[in-house]
């Protein structure tokens, strides 16, 4: 099985994600168009557009849990739709947050954080301890390494689930519209911990509906309709400069 290479060796030149003319369709219908985009290491891009408009299945193949019909996507150089490529390596690079927490009802936050490390990576098992009480620090849950998710906030529960993908220790980060299903009090505290990781340096591809959010933190944003990507660019200029007829629309819609 071909490995994925160290990060720690990647060039800043080189684009740590490539997609090339990507398409992906179920059944008959065609949802993504031929993408192209490239995300430079540290980079944080945000993706926005209506619904149905291809975002999540995009971010969707960029971990290979959805497969694509024409085109490419390497991270780090390793196509991620290489039949012969190890997913668990692949799962070790790239870490994903859904709108849905999954996480475990009868396991603690802690538990929670350190099952993939102990069971699948076989990590030592007070080692990954150490950095799962790190991470819940990070995420600001010092104090709930004993709580079970049905006693924690939906926004508690999603930093929990930041803090899961965290320990696998990944280069890239991907996160599939994670305030969706949230209040919006508890909203803030889930943007703070990306936004500080965003700070850190990782990489990160967010589909957001968060448009302050976004132009914020992002240092591009890329605007999906119907499968394509229509514009894309710099948050100011994306934002105040919008040169399509579509995100023009879409804009005056939203904000």
């Amino acid at each position: 099985m071909p490995h994925m290479t160290a990060t720690a060796t990647w060039p800043p030149e080189d684009p740590i994600v490539s997609i090339r003319g990507v398409r992906k369709s179920f059944g008959t219908l065609e949802v993504l168009k031929g993408v192209d985009m490239d995300i430079m290491k540290g980079e944080v891009i945000c993706i926005i557009g209506p619904s149905g408009s291809g975002k999540s299945t995009l971010i969707r193949c960029i971990n290979a849990l959805n497969d694509i019909q024409e085109g490419s996507i390497t991270v780090e150089g390793q196509e991620v739709h290489d039949p012969r490529l190890d997913k668990l390596e692949l799962r070790k690079k790239i870490g994903m947050v859904f709108q849905q927490y999954n996480l475990f009802p009868h396991k603690t936050a802690l538990q929670n954080i350190m099952m993939a490390p102990v069971l699948v990576m076989k990590e030592n098992k007070a080692e990954v301890e150490n950095r799962a009480r790190a991470l819940l620090k990070k995420v600001r849950l010092e104090g709930k390494e004993d709580a079970y998710p049905g006693e924690l906030s939906g926004g508690q529960q999603q930093r929990v689930a930041i803090a899961r993908s965290l320990a696998m220790q990944p280069d890239v980060m991907l996160f599939d519209e994670v305030t969706a299903a949230l209040d919006p009090e508890t909203v803030k505290e889930v943007l703070l911990t990306i936004k500080e990781l965003a700070a850190e340096g990782m990489t990160c591809i967010l589909v957001t509906h968060e448009m302050g959010f976004a132009r914020e933190v992002a240092d591009y944003i890329y605007f999906t309709d119907r499968g394509v990507i229509v514009e894309h660019g710099p948050p100011d200029s994306f934002f105040d400069d919008a040169q399509d007829e579509r995100t023009k629309l879409f804009l005056s819609q939203i904000l």
